[in-house]
């Protein structure tokens, strides 16, 4: 299904929809991007396309739009028709069924969200110069005219930043809360320093599982992105598909991508391989940015004691007190992080539904929600390990 509309309205600002990022130069793409959030860049979002992880057939059909004025790009917002909504991270499973329910059709849908990637950052991308609620405004109506022209249910954006959360509330949308545990960097000198801060039996906890783990035979190493050589990627890829397969799934990535964005944006990239008799045995990788660590994928062949622990955690706090990045954002769910110091922290999604009687039901949903949501990250935070 190919969706576009032409848009002109009388702000003077102009609204293209692509139907692949390649229709973008890169360095202009970056010029408002920045690279401080690494999945904004073009080279990510492109390494997606091009190697066929997201596409038609795996459901997500890109449909960016981009906003000029005087033919000069001032904003873009990425853009995906889905007909499904397998790798989102936020779950709306139910309001699909209860459209089934009501012999309407859900999908396809709207969605704005970087790919399998529920890590915060910016969705609307807008230069300095130009009103954000404008520019925001403007691609709503779009959006609503889109949906009304192509008959598609709603559209939702998925884990922006606080300052876009408080643009959208001027818009009617329901906004969603949620819950990640992330770690800040509290000036730490070094690991030990960062013990210290525990309460005495969260310090032993770590310091026996890291201990377990050296008492297998283990060791570890950190490489950065631009030299991981190809057989290290391919071994890495190996491990992250087995993550998968172990649970009867086919990996969302494939092999193709990693090595794209190696060759493009490696500098950004941390790869974390252990090894038991000069064998690897589990993997991690790792995204940089500006000032964050962002862990993404993981995976090994046999379970071995807290080796987990210390490949996709310890390693990445290690790394972010040694280089002084101040957060750890280590991806969706995992409660057992809490005991090793990531604090949960309220994440947010937007939903706008053009079935105005389903989109009413779905605001009062996320207000009950938001109530339990609440009350779940402040049940969360009395199990911290700090003293």
């Amino acid at each position: 299904m190919i969706i576009g509309l032409d848009h002109k309205p009388g702000s003077l600002m102009d609204i293209k929809q692509i139907n692949s990022i390649a229709q973008v130069d890169g360095s202009t793409w970056n010029q408002l991007a920045g690279e401080a959030y690494p999945f904004m860049r073009h080279e990510f979002l492109l390494a997606l396309e091009k190697s066929g992880s997201v596409c038609q057939q795996t459901g997500w059909i890109p449909a960016h739009l981009l906003v000029f004025k005087d033919e000069a790009l001032v904003a873009f917002m990425p853009l995906y028709l889905k007909e499904h909504s397998w790798g989102e991270y936020v779950f709306d499973h139910q309001w699909a069924q209860a459209y089934q329910q009501h012999g309407i059709d859900y999908y396809p849908k709207l969605l704005t969200a970087i790919p399998l990637t529920p890590c915060q950052g910016s969705r609307i991308i807008i230069k300095k110069s130009f009103d954000p609620l404008e520019v925001t405004q403007l691609l709503f109506t779009f959006i609503k005219q889109l949906s009304e022209h192509h008959n598609i249910s709603s559209w939702h954006c998925l884990f922006p930043t606080m300052p876009q959360v408080e643009l959208f509330k001027s818009l009617p949308l329901s906004i969603r809360v949620g819950v990640q545990f992330q770690w800040f960097n509290k000036a730490y000198q070094d690991f030990d320093g960062f013990m210290q801060t525990l309460s005495a039996s969260k310090r032993k906890m770590i310091k026996r599982e890291r201990r377990r783990v050296n008492e297998q035979g283990i060791h570890l190493s950190r490489i950065n992105g631009n030299e991981v050589s190809a057989l290290q990627w391919q071994i890495f890829y190996d491990f992250y598909s087995m993550t998968y397969l172990k649970k009867g799934s086919q990996p969302y990535l494939n092999l193709t991508f990693f090595e794209q964005i190696a060759a493009t944006m490696g500098e950004q990239l941390l790869l974390v391989l252990a090894f038991k008799d000069d064998k690897p045995v589990a993997a991690a990788l790792s995204f940089i940015g500006a000032d964050t660590l962002y862990g993404r994928y993981w995976g090994c062949y046999d379970e071995y004691n807290s080796l987990h622990f210390e490949t996709c955690y310890y390693q990445g706090l290690d790394y972010c007190i040694e280089k002084g990045l101040q957060r750890f954002d280590s991806g969706a769910q995992g409660e057992h992080k809490i005991a090793r110091g990531f604090e949960p922290v309220t994440t947010y999604s937007a939903h706008w539904l053009r079935d105005s009687r389903f989109a009413k039901a779905i605001d009062n949903f996320v207000l009950d929600e938001q109530k339990a949501m609440e009350q779940y990250k402040k049940n969360a935070a009395s199990y911290l390990p700090f003293k």
